[in-house]
């Protein structure tokens, strides 16, 4: 008597009893947290991911329990889409390698809603061991000495041609990146990528830089991400 009342019709018109519905829950939930744990082995992200990977555990179970409801029943597919026509999300652009992640656990989501539950699993496996051994092997990525060089000039004393002459004493490239002004054009900010000379003296390199912005803010940034620079 329970299973006919929760019963549902999948796209290929079978019955889906309440067995069936739970375990397809079950496994995308599971997926979902394997997705999650080695999402969190590899993240380099600057913010706390607990939230996201909250998102990567429910996502897939969530889009099998929509997959499972609305079955081959149209009248279904054009209610839901009317429902989240109405609803407004607002999110950041996201890192390639989060959005990645989750177009995994839709398709996660997908197939275990259709039924294919070994499909689920087998393409999980797949992606994910394909994920750690990716960022095992750093691929696609590469060390970099690279510095972001932050100065702080007042505009009495600015001259580009001045603060370059001291950087070009201490480092083998030197590539400006941005001069913008600040306090209502009282300041000009420069930022520079640098690349230092072997056995350079940061503290006479930092000297020299203050006779250049009367001993005004300069900061130096290392460990550098491609995308910061």
């Amino acid at each position: 008597m329970l299973n006919s009342i929760f019963t549902t019709t999948t796209s290929s018109g079978t019955s889906v009893t309440l067995p069936t519905f739970i375990l397809a829950m079950a496994t995308a939930m599971l997926l979902g947290l394997v997705t999650a744990l080695v999402y969190l082995k590899t993240y380099n992200s600057r913010v706390s991911p607990q939230k996201f990977s909250f998102t990567l555990v429910l996502l897939p179970v969530v889009i099998a329990v929509i997959i499972m409801l609305v079955g081959n029943n149209v009248a279904r597919a054009f209610s839901l889409a009317g429902a989240f026509s109405i609803i407004r999300f607002r999110s950041a652009p996201g890192d390639p390698a989060e959005i990645t992640y989750v177009l995994m656990t839709m398709a996660i989501g997908l197939a275990s809603g259709l039924g294919y539950l070994a499909y689920a699993v087998i393409s999980a496996i797949i992606l994910l061991v394909a994920m750690l051994l990716m960022n095992v092997l750093n691929f696609g990525g590469h060390e970099t000495t690279d510095q972001l060089l932050k100065l702080t000039v007042p505009e009495d004393m600015y001259d580009k041609q001045m603060v370059e002459d001291v950087l070009k004493q201490y480092a083998q490239k030197v590539v400006l990146k941005r001069v913008k002004t600040t306090e209502l054009g009282s300041l000009f900010e420069l930022q520079y990528l640098l690349r230092m000379q072997s056995g350079v003296d940061e503290k006479a390199f930092i000297d020299a830089l203050r006779t250049t912005n009367g001993n005004l803010g300069i900061a130096m940034q290392y460990n550098l991400i491609a995308d910061e620079y």
